[in-house]
């Protein structure tokens, strides 16, 4: 089989796999944590903290 490689001379370097990308220390797991769960506390506190807000504005309006 006739194979060309008048286009890609010289040949490319054999592939090499990547290195595994670095694990997160203890604290960044920790921090990471704590974030997610502010998160997830703040999507079911967040409306209403919203709704409460909304309220006293019409409470102040009719008043």
């Amino acid at each position: 089989m006739f194979v060309d490689f008048r286009n890609a001379w010289p040949p490319p370097e054999p592939w090499q796999p990547k290195p595994p990308p670095p694990r997160i220390s203890r604290r960044g797991e920790s921090v990471l944590a704590w974030i997610l769960g502010f998160n997830l506390l703040m999507l079911f506190l967040g409306p209403l903290a919203g709704v409460t807000v909304i309220d006293a504005v019409i409470a102040l309006i009719r008043s």
